[in-house]
């Protein structure tokens, strides 16, 4: 999924079924960037599990950076 569909499927999740106006709106969007800043936060910059045990990805952070991004356009 790209950055900016990943940003759209957040937004919609946290829309409120009923919702249409801007100000619900504006809420589902700052629930989609609480919930990115968490996941940001919790993705560690180093992988502390032993070296049989690493999966690393280096464009983890990266990625939800720019779903970020995308969403913050919306």
């Amino acid at each position: 999924m790209t950055p900016k569909e990943k940003a759209e499927d957040l937004f919609y999740k946290m829309q409120l079924d009923w919702a249409c106006d801007s100000c619900h709106n504006d809420w589902a969007k700052e629930c989609a960037l609480i919930a990115v800043d968490l996941i940001i936060e919790c993705t560690p910059s180093m992988n502390i599990y032993p070296p049989n045990f690493q999966s690393k990805n280096p464009r983890v952070k990266e990625y939800w950076q720019e779903v970020k991004q995308e969403i913050e356009k919306l």
